[in-house]
């Protein structure tokens, strides 16, 4: 499984909750590793003023790098 860090952008490249997600940069809001309380998705945030932030897998993201 892909760890990601608080704070880390990451490139959503499907997602299950929101299709109009995909292709848009967002950055992880956990601060441990997600558990059975989100079903191991991971909390994105700050990916447009008009979608509101979502549970992602981590195979659906991808570390930008920056």
């Amino acid at each position: 499984m892909t760890v990601f860090a608080a704070g880390e952008k990451v490139l959503i490249v499907a997602c299950e909750d929101d299709p109009r997600a995909v292709g848009r940069t967002g950055r992880i809001l956990d601060e441990v590793p997600p558990c059975s309380l989100t079903a191991g998705r991971w909390t994105v945030a700050g990916i447009s003023w008009l979608i509101a932030p979502m549970l992602c897998h981590a195979h659906e993201l991808k570390k930008t790098g920056r």
